[in-house]
């Protein structure tokens, strides 16, 4: 199996672009069905979903907005439990159908804050895609309409995931080797 150095950190291959690909069009293609006459507006969450969302507004055919706003509560390798908003967001959503785009869904702290903060400004729905999922480490009560792939709790770089900020660029995800 493929491994790679991050950093001070062994990893190797655990989802590879061509199934990344695949199950991003599946989405899109669930997308396209349910937002056919909508004009959703995806909402990106920087910095981790800029690959997701830039492959899934490839396969996306209906008409639609992109936007973008940055989020923080990782330092390493952990969540500090502490959700910011760090950059803001120029679009009006009141009325809106959202659909707001994260790489992974983990503890669910910072989605909670993220529809919070969305609900206030009166969008017309919140849809939640996000490539991965941890489903055993989930603590918020979340429903996440699209979801890529459910993942084990072993952490994850690459395809815009990263590790002090490095990894963001490779092509498949890999998970931290076991010592």
């Amino acid at each position: 199996m493929e491994t790679i150095k991050v950093r001070d950190k062994e990893f190797e291959v655990y989802l590879e672009e061509t199934k990344i690909q695949q199950r991003i069009a599946e989405i899109a293609q669930d997308i396209n069905e349910e937002y056919a006459s909508k004009n959703p507006l995806f909402i990106g969450i920087l910095n981790g979903s800029f690959m997701f969302a830039s492959d899934l507004m490839k396969a996306v055919n209906v008409p639609s907005e992109i936007a973008f706003i940055r989020m923080a509560s990782y330092k390493g390798m952990e969540s500090t439990g502490n959700v910011k908003q760090v950059l803001g967001l120029q679009e009006n959503v009141f009325g809106r159908h959202l659909i707001l785009l994260e790489d992974i869904v983990d503890s669910g702290l910072t989605m909670e804050e993220v529809i919070k903060f969305f609900q206030e400004r009166g969008p017309k729905s919140i849809r939640i895609a996000t490539l991965l999922l941890k489903p055993e480490k989930l603590e918020k009560d979340l429903k996440l309409d699209y979801v890529g792939f459910e993942i084990p709790e072993k952490f994850v770089v690459g395809y815009g995931l990263d590790y002090n900020g490095h990894g963001r660029n490779l092509k498949d995800i890999y998970q931290l080797k076991e010592a």
